[in-house]
């Protein structure tokens, strides 16, 4: 599909007032996007899994108004919110084409996250991700009937503009974005992964270790834009294809010795762009580097096979199997804990992707 598909030609604005919800999750990549060109298309390939408990549920209400202009209320944990509104007014000025009943109504958009606003999880892939899906069932409302995989298409390319990473949320359990050689795949959506993944993989797990629950000291954007001229970019880039194939392999062969070279390896490269970028910075903590290194000893002591991966910050998702679950909680309450900010730990699994809330 091209943008052009996407584009909402003609539609009958005839509903007074409508109301839509949508419950949509957060991601975790395992090959990471890092550096984008104009209009949030990415460098380099990624995949993600999609959780399970870490979501975002949005509520939007839609009333028929006068005028042209854009007209939202948002609303956060029941309280209202003008610190989103910029975000959202951008992300409405990139999607009106696609969707442009944004003038014809008024929209009070209310969202809450299934996890602490505060516990350092990035809300930005499940927030635009949920909101998409709202609009994409108004569009729907709007006598526009749509197959089920153009529906989730281009809801997951409207969410791409709103966050790059949200286009990987409305589906799951593994979603590639980017083109590539190695799967289906697009740089407008997210695609869902191909293939049967082997049972190593069912239910895998993914506890999330709160070392720093405060805001990222970059944001992602900033961070995208630092790797316009790095040194290393290029190279970067080509790294991200080999290592998309390499983890396509170890998933459908159940290889997991594989998955976690691979998965470690795009966590830490990610950290190493950000300290080699000008200006450059640093995003882990000493705890950070603690509970890696206690990871590494407890995986050489007990043949475990969980490993660790990053997003840009300081916490650490610590993905395992399913059936070391009792124990890798145990580790995690012995060892790991004291590293955590406040003892905080999220216990999250993959999940199958956004759910439409009927009341």
């Amino acid at each position: 599909m091209t943008e052009q598909d996407f584009i909402l030609k003609s539609y009958n604005p005839h509903i007074e007032r409508g109301k839509v919800k949508w419950s949509s999750p957060s991601n975790i990549a395992l090959v990471k996007y890092w550096g984008k060109r104009d209009n949030q298309i990415p460098e380099n390939p990624s995949i993600s899994f999609t959780l399970s408990n870490c979501k975002t549920i949005t509520e939007v209400t839609y009333t028929k108004k006068e005028g042209n202009d854009f007209s939202f209320d948002v609303f956060f944990e029941g309280e209202k919110n003008e610190a989103f509104k910029p975000k959202i007014q951008t992300f409405f000025e990139r999607i009106e084409a696609y969707v442009p009943f944004l003038r014809d109504y008024h929209f009070k958009i209310e969202t809450s996250n299934t996890f602490p606003h505060s516990s350092g999880i990035a809300s930005s892939a499940s927030g635009m991700s949920a909101l998409a899906l709202c609009l994409m069932s108004i569009e729907e409302d709007l006598d526009m009937d749509h197959a089920d995989d153009y529906f989730n298409r281009k809801a997951s390319f409207l969410a791409r503009l709103g966050s790059g990473s949200a286009c990987r949320s409305i589906e799951g359990e593994l979603v590639v974005w980017g083109q590539n050689e190695s799967t289906v795949s697009s740089d407008l959506y997210g695609v869902r992964f191909e293939g049967e993944v082997h049972a190593n993989f069912n239910n895998y797990q993914d506890t999330i270790l709160l070392v720093d629950k405060g805001e990222k000291q970059v944001s992602s954007t900033v961070g995208h834009q630092l790797m316009y001229g790095h040194p290393f970019a290029k190279e970067r880039f080509k790294q991200a294809h080999i290592n998309l194939a390499k983890l396509k392999n170890s998933l459908l062969s159940g290889d997991i010795d594989t998955f976690i070279e691979v998965v470690e390896s795009e966590a830490l490269t990610l950290h190493a762009m950000m300290m080699t970028s000008m200006p450059y910075f640093i995003l882990m903590k000493p705890n950070t580097l603690e509970i890696i290194n206690k990871i590494w000893s407890y995986r050489n002591e007990t043949n475990s096979k969980a490993c660790f991966t990053l997003d840009a910050g300081a916490n650490i998702h610590m993905l395992y199997p399913e059936n070391e679950k009792v124990n890798v909680l145990e580790f995690i309450k012995n060892e790991l804990v004291s590293h955590c900010q406040n003892g905080h730990y999220i216990c999250d699994q993959i999940g199958l992707g956004a759910n439409q809330i009927e009341d």
